[in-house]
């Protein structure tokens, strides 16, 4: 009886022992697939680390060379505004997919598709630098040619003013050799002599010569005198329109005039103005005179009485 009971006894044990190796082998093989399982998770893990930051570089390299491209043709890049939000707009769009780790494949074509238009931008930019850059040659050239024109222009324009002014010059008649002096008659007028001391003056003379002119037309011309006193009053024998001559838009009180017949040889003229009061002496000082023809004042000279 104690023999069966033994036996049974070891039965149990052995079935016991056979019991907890089946559940140890099965705990063991748990515990390897789970090692297994975490290997693969984290390897997964660092794999999606790895992709994670490998995006998050290509974004980053793709936006730092579309910024460059902006500030390097910051003069271009206001006239691709709207491409320039779409950009940045797919931009935002990658970096939130990347910071919630989706899937892989998605975020690497929403890439490769902003990469396209990154390049179209550049292309763009590139074709608008060129314009522009043409554009600005021709201005450059168009500016040069106007100012060369402008320069040819202006001498041109300075050629004809100093031809003018030659023709000018040319056509005027000059007085030269221009003296006055002061006169005292004697023999009742028939005998003159110069006289320097006012007191003894009777009359002016004013002595010129005409110039020898081939281009101006021969033939009648009028000369005028204005002699102007030491105290600036021009000597003349009334107020009247009827003793002044138009010079320049004004009219001028002459002292002396002479009508003579040019025949552009040169012509000398002798002028005299004879004091109104005898008794009166001429004035001391500086007298200056002036010559008028043809609306043009051709010459000017200055004596003194003493």
């Amino acid at each position: 009886m104690e023999t069966n009971d033994k036996q049974t006894a070891n039965k149990i044990y052995k079935i016991i022992i056979a019991v907890l190796i089946a559940i140890i082998g099965v705990l063991v093989w748990q515990l390897v697939v789970t090692k297994i399982e975490i290997k693969t998770i984290i390897v997964e893990k660092g794999k999606s680390v790895t992709q994670s930051q490998e995006l998050q570089t290509e974004l980053d390299s793709l936006l730092t060379e579309h910024n460059k491209i902006k500030k390097e043709y910051s003069g271009l890049t206001g006239k691709m505004a709207a491409k320039d939000s779409v950009i940045q707009s797919y931009a935002d769009d990658i970096q939130r997919l990347i910071a919630s780790q989706a899937d892989y494949g998605k975020i690497k074509r929403k890439l490769e598709f902003l990469r396209s238009i990154t390049q179209g931008y550049v292309s763009q930019i590139d074709s608008l630098y060129t314009v522009n850059r043409n554009l600005k040659n021709e201005n450059k050239k168009i500016t040069e040619d106007f100012n060369k024109e402008k320069e040819k222009t202006t001498e041109l324009t300075k050629d004809k003013e100093d031809l003018t002014n030659k023709v000018t010059t040319a056509s005027t008649l000059k007085a030269y050799n221009i003296s006055g002096v002061g006169i005292r008659t004697k023999q009742n007028g028939k005998k003159e002599e110069d006289a320097e001391k006012a007191k003894r003056v009777d009359k002016l003379k004013v002595c010129f010569t005409l110039s020898e002119n081939l281009i101006i037309p021969p033939g009648p011309k009028t000369v005028y005198v204005r002699i102007a006193r030491p105290d600036n009053q021009i000597l003349c024998m009334g107020s009247e329109d009827t003793y002044s001559f138009e010079f320049n838009g004004s009219r001028l009180q002459y002292s002396l005039k002479q009508d003579i017949n040019y025949q552009n040889k040169a012509q000398n003229i002798t002028m005299y103005w004879v004091k109104a009061n005898k008794s009166e002496s001429a004035m001391k000082g500086i007298y200056h005179v002036n010559v008028y023809c043809d609306n043009t004042e051709i010459g000017e000279s200055s004596f003194e009485l003493k």
